[in-house]
């Protein structure tokens, strides 16, 4: 709790006590009954000048002089705190949207996570772990330890305001995980509209669905409960595959992950066949596929197969080596 909430706490409990002291004095006092004792402790501390209740006696009087004082002490001193607490709030709301609004100026090449439910966080943190640039959008409340943790907007998805003020002109992907797919289907026009080079991923629940949001746009649909139906299965009649997959795709996995690796435009490694490389035989990483500019891919490559910029290496092996393929693919002739 900040200096300012103790201050209009204590202040709370001052007016309650001051309340009390002036009832008892006037009920000891002045012998009057509780109601009337009330009533003139609060036209006293409050200044309205109504007038007094009764006649007040000689220590009546000194005791209203006292409460008086004390009285309007309180209630100034609960006035100014209460100011610095409303004005401290509306700071620091400013001041957050403000950090907020140039964080997500700064971003370039970012991805748009829109919807912060369970499957949106998973993602996040996937992301997260891989130190992508990520922004989520959430119509719904969020804690504040998940603000601290992500870059976070709240507001419609929906809404063409809120996906531009996401950056989503300068973002690189969007990433949709709402509720229905009636709100993905909308989201997908929307985004494809304000950025037509952006790409985009989507759930679907549904079959039709899916075929409809691929027509709006996507890039990517992606059934949950296809996928996960599809998994369970195969966790029964293929479990030595499921861990094998999930051994090596596993976010932070020392031991072996699989990678893809873009290969860039005139990179070291462009035209040459796969055992010229040497990735092989010196960095000890199997290239599981090869995806080609057009789409196409070809799986399991033999030593003969030859590589060029724009490829995509689907790369099996330890976490470091893939690194150095990284920086090797990157690297110009």
């Amino acid at each position: 709790m900040t200096g300012i909430k103790k201050k209009f706490f204590l202040s709370i409990v001052l007016l309650i006590f001051i309340n009390a002291f002036g009832v008892a004095g006037y009920m000891i006092i002045e012998g009057w009954n509780f109601r009337d004792s009330l009533f003139m402790t609060v036209i006293t501390i409050t200044t309205v000048g109504y007038g007094e209740v009764h006649d007040l006696t000689a220590a009546g009087e000194i005791f209203t002089i006292v409460l008086l004082v004390l009285g309007v002490g309180i209630i100034l001193y609960l006035l100014g705190t209460e100011a610095k607490l409303l004005l401290e709030g509306e700071l620091e709301g400013l001041i957050g949207r403000k950090r907020l609004e140039k964080k997500i100026r700064e971003l370039k090449n970012h991805y748009i996570i829109c919807g912060f439910g369970r499957m949106g966080k998973t993602i996040a943190k996937e992301f997260s772990s891989r130190d992508i640039d990520i922004l989520i959008i959430e119509k719904n409340s969020v804690s504040d330890a998940e603000k601290g943790e992500f870059l976070i907007l709240e507001g419609d998805a929906n809404n063409e305001d809120v996906l531009k003020s996401a950056g989503i002109e300068n973002a690189k992907g969007l990433i949709s995980v709402l509720p229905t797919d009636a709100e993905n289907l909308f989201l997908v026009l929307s985004a494809r509209d304000l950025n037509p080079d952006l790409f985009i991923v989507t759930r679907a629940s549904e079959e039709s669905s899916e075929r409809k949001i691929l027509r709006a746009g996507a890039d990517r649909v992606v059934s949950p409960y296809f996928t996960g139906g599809i998994r369970i299965a195969n966790s029964i009649l293929k479990p030595a595959v499921v861990d094998f997959l999930e051994f090596a795709t596993k976010t932070g996995n020392l031991e072996l992950q699989l990678e893809e690796i873009l290969l860039g435009k005139g990179s070291i490694l462009s035209e040459r066949t796969l055992v010229d490389t040497g990735i092989g035989r010196d960095l000890e990483i199997i290239i599981v596929a090869i995806k080609r500019p057009d789409g196409t891919m070809e799986f399991n490559p033999n030593s003969t197969s030859i590589i060029n910029s724009g490829d995509t290496l689907v790369a099996l092996g330890e976490p470091s080596k893939l690194k150095e393929l990284e920086k090797l693919a990157a690297l110009h002739k």
